[in-house]
């Protein structure tokens, strides 16, 4: 078993839950499974203009990167038959502004905040966790290192041995947040979901832990969007300014499940390292598919350009299947899918 994180005891909790849905992630009590996404909800607090955000179990924040980015051109959001395809390119008022200005914003939250990082360098990785470090308010950190929409936004979620190290040094400058690994489905080829989750959990070091410290990740997020492209027919032109992007939505839902399902099997269970379960949650069946698949929490993004609603939905639903279930926790249905022989 992957030895507890260091200062766990310490490290800021979620306010308190319980009932049907309450979920233990990483350590994190939270009310309930259902996650707003980064990138979709605002850069901090905004969709608390739609609804109460106490109703969900945590928020994710935009993406932050070291220096203030621009992003990509529009168009940089399309509808597509099964989805929507992004290109954002990252867009955010960098790591200076968000201290400043949000920062100190985020204890009056009325749920889990948890900050987002997207870098291309382990500096540029580092630099910003070294800041949300000293937010106390946040309780978790998700590493964005698969994000398909800027060039070698991919590289360190491919790669085992570039992500070891990213882990191992974001780590260092974490001691009082949980870390949250977020994959992308490219993965699923070589080298493989399971051998890159293993390299985020249990990245490999020349130099030993010391006996209380986690080394790696506290959670895996699967998944990121799918690399993907639209062309106009009429014009012979790509319908996304910058070429290609990421595709999201119920599309991507089958996918991403099977890659929670071979994640939880091949080491998650066995390490006890949670995974969210992302992409594609437009509906409370969505959810439920996750967390049989082996999730323990899912996030929600596209749906909330649809309906921004729909997350609330998504709990309703939820707490009705699990009073269907016979069980008494939703906790008692992670991994639980049947498969026959």
């Amino acid at each position: 078993m992957t030895p507890t994180p260091p200062n766990l005891a310490d490290r800021p909790l979620a306010r308190a839950s319980n009932g049907p849905l309450a979920v233990s992630l990483a350590g994190l009590a939270l009310r309930n499974p259902v996650i707003l996404a980064a990138g979709t909800a605002g850069t901090l607090s905004e969709m608390a203009d739609i609804f109460d955000l106490s109703r969900v179990g945590a928020i994710v924040t935009k993406s932050i990167t070291a220096e203030p980015r621009e992003g990509n051109a529009t168009w940089r959001i399309i509808p597509t038959q099964h989805g929507m395809l992004n290109a954002i390119g990252l867009a955010n008022v960098g790591i200076e502004a968000f201290t400043r200005d949000y920062g100190p914003k985020v204890a009056s939250v009325p749920t889990t905040v948890i900050g987002s990082i997207s870098e291309f360098s382990v500096e540029g990785f580092v630099k910003v966790a070294s800041a949300f470090e000293k937010i106390d308010a946040l309780a978790a950190v998700e590493l964005n290192v698969s994000c398909p929409n800027v060039s070698h936004g991919c590289e360190f979620g491919s790669d085992v041995h570039l992500l070891g190290e990213l882990v191992r040094e974001v780590r260092k400058v974490l001691p009082s947040k949980r870390l949250f690994v977020k994959l992308s489905p490219v993965v699923m080829g070589f080298p493989g979901v399971v051998a890159i989750a293993r390299a985020a959990i249990e990245p490999p070091s020349s130099a030993p832990s010391g006996p209380a410290q986690r080394p790696g990740a506290d959670a895996i997020c699967l998944a990121n969007t799918v690399p993907a492209m639209a062309i106009d027919v009429h014009t012979r032109a790509p319908r996304l300014a910058r070429g290609s992007g990421g595709l999201s939505g119920p599309g991507i839902h089958p996918i991403a499940v099977k890659l929670v399902y071979d994640a939880y099997r091949g080491i998650c269970k066995d390490t006890q390292t949670p995974i969210i379960g992302i992409g594609g949650v437009m509906r409370w069946e969505d959810a439920a598919e996750f967390i049989l698949a082996g999730a323990t929490a899912i996030e929600m993004g596209t749906a909330l350009f649809a309906d921004p609603l729909s997350p609330l939905k998504v709990v309703k639903g939820l707490e009705n299947w699990v009073g269907k279930q016979g069980v008494g926790s939703l906790e008692e249905l992670v991994g639980a899918v049947t498969v026959g022989q």
